[in-house]
């Protein structure tokens, strides 16, 4: 029998990336452990994942800047970094970052990085401009002096990240996009399971419309009283690929599925550019699970994130509270950290059975599990609903928390430590966005910043660091990470921004409308 061209390339690419991820091992226990060592970091800030879905956010080509935090690791004084986006990103911002590096000339640092932008802001994952572009291509391998010290980070790895590294030679610092299927929402839901992790009751693998609206018709069946459900797609992003469904006017009965049905239409989606008929379309592509709607007042929807290395140690590296918004109150806008101490340990014992189940399957990088936790009382009950096999909104507030701080999460504690002994908090968000901040440069940005005293003082270790800075002027849409002494002290260091920068808008718009500008 003749091997489909297609599928025996495949094979290939599969075959060559496996070569690539067995050396891995070696490079981290030569390179990763001695600082001094010289290496090559690739950061690829791709979000590979279904367009549709990310059409919904504000400024998402943005979104690349989040792993700018990675830039930090210039603090190693051999190490290069190359940055690829789909636009170029602001002087003003590099610099901005640069700036924020402990015991580092920004100069030294400068010269060890390098920016390749592609010119291109269609919507289409930055990983598929690049392998478009052969010449491009060309330049980045030009760079990369020795493969045996390089590696690349990804947003998240799917086949095109794959294909990208087979063609640069270079291992990733991630999952196999082979076990993604393990981080949909179905795959999730299986895991936990398996795991031994409380999940909330639901259906998984449903493919269409039909499945859907059985899937309803059951869990209502069940719980007779429910007057609302969730349903998700399996390759949603930051909840925007969730939905809610009423049951309200609906009549139990044996046509109870058939009426669900015709009333899908009426689905109350959180991504607000979305429809039924796309929605439809997404479940037919992708799959969907149905889950009962967890209510109550006193609800949270806490998260825990670890890494596995290359040589397969599982580490804790945190957990965060998520603020969620959206239409229905799912939408991931921002975090504080770390999690509630009234209900960490317990949060972190069921996050790591998950953790474990991931290790056993191969997961390779950094991944969270996210949960919705309720209280009965004294005690707090923790259901698990995802796994994110990429890097979340936790990761980038995380990161640049560590890289500025040189600090650790204890696990005990449930508290971060500085090096002195000092514990740090921070409320962080990429959901800052206001009408009257449009037309904010990254240099007023920073003007402002550094004016109110709210850059980050490494003496103090307190203050702000902003992202998500280019899409500002054009989107009014900002990210910050508040970082304090305490939770409330993190949460009053960003309403006082907040409003100064509100205030400070308000009043140049008012000076330049004066009759004396």
């Amino acid at each position: 029998m003749r091997m489909d061209p297609d599928a025996s390339k495949l094979d290939e690419e599969r075959a060559a990336f496996d070569r690539l991820q067995k050396k891995f091992a070696g490079q981290y226990r030569r390179v990763f452990s001695d600082p001094l060592h010289p290496r090559t970091i690739v950061v690829l800030p791709s979000l590979t994942l279904d367009q549709n879905v990310l059409s919904g956010i504000s400024g998402v080509h943005h979104y690349e800047e989040r792993m700018l935090c990675l830039l930090l690791l210039l603090k190693f004084p051999k190490a290069r970094v190359i940055y690829l986006s789909s636009q170029p990103i602001a002087d003003e911002i590099i610099d901005y970052y640069l700036h924020l590096l402990p015991g580092v000339p920004h100069r030294h640092a400068a010269k060890r990085l390098t920016l390749f932008p592609c010119h291109d802001v269609s919507s289409r994952p930055l990983t598929t401009k690049i392998l478009e572009r052969p010449r491009l291509l060309s330049r980045i391998k030009g760079l990369i002096d020795d493969p045996a010290t390089t590696h690349m980070v990804c947003f998240n790895v799917s086949p095109l990240e794959r294909r990208l590294a087979v063609e640069l030679g270079i291992p990733i610092y991630g999952c196999d996009p082979d076990l993604l299927p393990i981080g949909s929402k179905s795959g999730g839901r299986k895991l936990f399971r398996e795991a031994g992790v409380t999940i909330p009751d639901g259906f998984e693998d449903l493919r269409d419309a039909k499945d859907v609206s059985v899937a309803l018709a059951e869990l209502k069946a069940r719980y007779p009283a429910m007057r609302k459900a969730v349903v998700k797609l399996n390759e949603g992003f930051s909840g925007e690929g969730n939905a809610l469904f009423n049951f309200d006017h609906l009549s139990q009965g044996a046509g109870l599925s058939r009426s669900i049905e015709e009333q899908l239409h009426t689905l109350k989606f959180e991504a607000g550019s979305m429809n039924w008929e796309t929605y439809s379309g997404k479940i037919g592509e992708m799959g969907a699970i149905v889950e009962v709607f967890i209510g109550g007042r006193d609800k949270r929807s806490p998260s825990c994130q670890f890494r596995i290395d290359p040589l397969g140690a599982l580490n804790f590296i945190s957990t965060h509270d998520q603020v969620l918004g959206g239409s229905g109150g799912q939408v991931f806008l921002g975090c504080t950290f770390p999690a509630d101490p009234a209900y960490c340990a317990s949060l972190q014992e069921e996050g790591l059975k998950a953790a474990k189940a991931l290790k056993d399957k191969g997961v390779l990088g950094r991944f969270g599990v996210d949960f919705i936790t309720q209280r009965h009382g004294d005690t707090w009950t923790h259901h698990a609903i995802e796994i994110n096999l990429r890097k979340g909104g936790t990761t980038h507030p995380f990161t640049m928390l560590q890289f500025l701080t040189a600090g650790h999460y204890d696990t005990d504690q449930g508290q971060y430590f500085t090096p002195d002994g000092r514990s740090r908090f921070y409320y962080a968000t990429d959901n800052l966005e206001s009408s009257n901040y449009r037309g904010l440069t990254p240099e007023d940005l920073i003007d402002f910043s550094v004016r109110n005293g709210f850059h980050f003082d490494g003496a103090t270790q307190r203050g702000i660091v902003f992202h998500l800075i280019g899409a500002l002027s054009e989107f009014g849409k900002l990210g910050a990470i508040c970082i304090a002494e305490s939770a409330p002290q993190a949460v009053d260091l960003y309403r006082d921004m907040v409003s100064r920068l509100e205030h400070e808008n308000t009043a140049n718009d008012e000076n330049a409308n004066s009759p004396a500008s």
